[in-house]
């Protein structure tokens, strides 16, 4: 792999890949803990995290999370009310987090019924009010990656992946039309860690070329890859195709 820093996983199938995730959830939430005495983690939407939050929901892996110091947030969201069908928050609460006892003030979400610019600019201050440092960071940053390699709200040639300084912004003309609030590159690349959950055979192309072909700058999740220090890769076989481990994991 050409992107050295990126430790990339290949599982049988979506469910087994969800099991790691989830493994890996419950250890990074005991280590950040015990650092630093809370654990945050920023939630993507999309089908993909769909089976880990279920899981994340039951046993084993909710009594190994202490819900009452970790603190969850969004990477993006659109801009719709928390229980409208597209909301990310609503993906997340409904199969997740209503059904753990984290307290109410520990879930974070994005008000994205306030309209893009708006809500981008008081989740702005609420990652500036929640963190300590300079640029907020994040135990872990769960994010899934389209086919076009985009990631969180962030698409291919959008003026939104070059931004430097501010830390979410509105996306009002995304593809399709929808309007977005995303965090930047420059708070997911801070994250402690970075973990990609991509399954599908519609996603392997831009796996392809994300992880083996040095085509990273033009794909969003790439450029995300290649700034962060600690990004993992948790892919199904489907999504790993294109990839020369393929055919030593999945034939």
């Amino acid at each position: 792999m050409k992107q050295s820093s990126a430790v990339v996983r290949i599982f049988s199938d979506p469910g087994t890949m969800d099991h790691a995730a989830a493994g890996l959830v419950a250890a990074a939430c005991w280590d950040a803990i015990a650092k630093q005495g809370r654990f945050t983690m920023a939630l993507s939407g999309g089908n993909t995290p769909r089976g880990l939050y279920r899981l994340l929901a039951e046993a084993p892996y909710r009594d190994q999370i202490d819900w009452t110091a970790s603190h969850f947030y969004w990477v993006d969201e659109r801009s719709v009310s928390p229980d409208h069908k597209d909301s990310n928050f609503r993906i997340a609460y409904e199969l997740f987090l209503s059904r753990v006892p984290v307290p109410q003030n520990n879930i974070h979400r994005i008000r994205g019924e306030d309209g893009p610019k708006a809500a981008a600019f008081a989740y702005e201050e609420e990652l500036r009010t929640s963190f300590k440092e300079p640029v907020p960071v994040f135990d872990l940053v769960l994010l899934g990656m389209g086919s076009d390699g985009h990631t969180a709200s962030l698409f291919p040639s959008h003026p939104a992946v070059e931004e430097s300084a501010r830390f979410v912004v509105p996306v009002t003309d995304g593809p399709g039309g929808q309007q977005r609030i995303t965090m930047t590159l420059p708070v997911l690349s801070h994250a402690a860690m970075v973990l990609f959950l991509v399954a599908g055979q519609a996603k392997a192309e831009a796996i392809s070329m994300v992880l083996e072909q040095g085509n990273s700058g033009h794909y969003p999740a790439g450029m995300l890859s290649s700034r962060s220090s600690s990004v993992r890769w948790f892919l199904d076989c489907a999504a790993a195709k294109r990839l020369k481990e393929y055919t030593q994991k999945c034939s």
